[in-house]
């Protein structure tokens, strides 16, 4: 069964819906704050030059959704799916940020219950490759049944060599 990587879903209190070109001004308004990005190994995604080769990226990966605050209707920020560097029968859920006004409370854990309950109806994996040193996102992930595997990515960043771990979650929710 193919996956559609462009889903609109609804939860509470978020919303996630296909990205678009429109959207990079909203985004970017989440975007721009440097401490969503200073544990992040794209540390420097804050900056817009490189925050639209993100958005660019994103658009043309054919997976990125909006997340939208369904109290308020703002856009508060986004994520997305991607099989580049997934095995078979495996997505890859990243390239999440979210606003810090909303960090803390329900949203991160909705939009990742919302992201694997639409995932698990095509494969039965899903991947989350998080930068090694990057301990908030890591948590997140253990937070939501995230396993970590002893995969690894070698990749550069914001000008510098980042080692970024990987994390499962199966269908059945045993370790990955």
């Amino acid at each position: 069964m193919a996956l559609d990587r462009q889903p609109h879903l609804i939860g509470d209190p978020v919303e996630l819906r296909p990205a678009t070109a429109d959207d990079f001004d909203a985004l970017f308004a989440v975007a721009g704050d440097p401490l969503i990005w200073e544990v992040h190994p794209a540390h420097d995604r804050w900056q817009e030059s490189v925050f639209r080769r993100f958005f660019a990226d994103g658009l043309a990966s054919g997976g990125m959704l909006v997340a939208i605050d369904r109290a308020s209707g703002a856009v508060i920020g986004s994520s997305r799916y991607d099989f580049g560097r997934a095995e078979p029968d495996e997505v890859e859920i990243g390239w999440t940020f979210l606003a810090r006004s909303h960090w803390g409370g329900r949203y991160n854990g909705e939009m990742k219950r919302l992201l694997l309950d639409h995932a698990f109806t095509g494969v039965s994996r899903v991947m989350f490759m998080i930068g090694e040193t990057n301990i908030r996102s890591r948590r997140a992930i253990e937070k939501v049944g995230g396993k970590l595997t002893d995969r690894r990515h070698h990749a550069e960043m914001a000008g510098q060599p980042v080692i970024h771990v990987i994390y499962t979650i199966d269908r059945s929710g045993s370790a990955g």
